[in-house]
């Protein structure tokens, strides 16, 4: 994880060199916490709404995603109510998906998907402190000044190709993410409702079965 964060500081750092002209479009002060905060980022808790746009549909789901830095992560879709519970978990290993309207069923899969894995907070920030191309600049929303992180995500994937992060500058969480297609139109949409920076969370939340608060420690 050191080498994790000391990796994330140095590319930070020829970011600002390298990308001069986009950099003085922000407070250098502003990015250097905001970068520190994300590649500090040992883990996370969020209540999130997120919106899938297909060419035909919108699918909007309330979300409570927990992830570490590490890999390990499980969300829990709480609305609409017909797949309200619906959890996946990924202990780092095995990626199991519970359904409890199917006499909770328990399914396996070998094989992640982009479409869930990115809309998570720490795919975000591997993706971006790895890529060759990267932007940042500064923007308001709801009244709040943010800085906009944007990076590509690996892969050739048609409907998901860049992303977009909203960071509040005062609280310096994150407000907003976007997941863009190859053509630049909006696929994925986030909205962090509430978010936790580096929560203490219980060992086995990332095991099927598990229904601990992340609140609750460890006996």
């Amino acid at each position: 994880m050191r080498r994790f964060i000391l990796a994330g500081l140095t590319l930070g750092l020829l970011f600002l060199v390298a990308c001069g002209a986009v950099a003085e479009m922000v407070d250098g002060n502003v990015y250097e916490r905001v970068h520190r905060r994300l590649v500090s980022m040992e883990g996370f808790s969020a209540q999130a709404t997120v919106t899938y746009v297909s060419n035909n549909n919108t699918h909007v789901y309330e979300t409570i995603q927990h992830a570490l830095a590490t890999g390990q992560y499980r969300i829990e879709v709480t609305s609409p109510e017909n797949v309200a519970g619906n959890t996946t978990i990924f202990d780092g290993t095995t990626i199991s998906q519970f359904n409890p309207n199917v006499g909770g069923t328990v399914s396996q899969a070998n094989q992640e998907a982009p479409e869930r894995l990115e809309i998570l907070l720490t795919s975000f920030v591997r993706n971006f402190i790895t890529s060759n191309e990267v932007t940042v600049t500064a923007s308001t929303m709801d009244e709040s000044l943010t800085t906009v992180l944007e990076t590509t995500i690996p892969g050739e994937h048609p409907y998901i190709s860049t992303a977009r992060l909203w960071m509040c500058n005062d609280s310096l969480n994150p407000l907003r993410m976007v997941i863009f297609d190859q053509s630049g139109a909006e696929r994925i949409i986030v909205v962090y409702n509430t978010f936790e920076h580096n929560p203490q969370l219980p060992a086995n939340l990332f095991q099927v079965g598990s229904d601990t608060s992340p609140n609750e420690e460890d006996e």
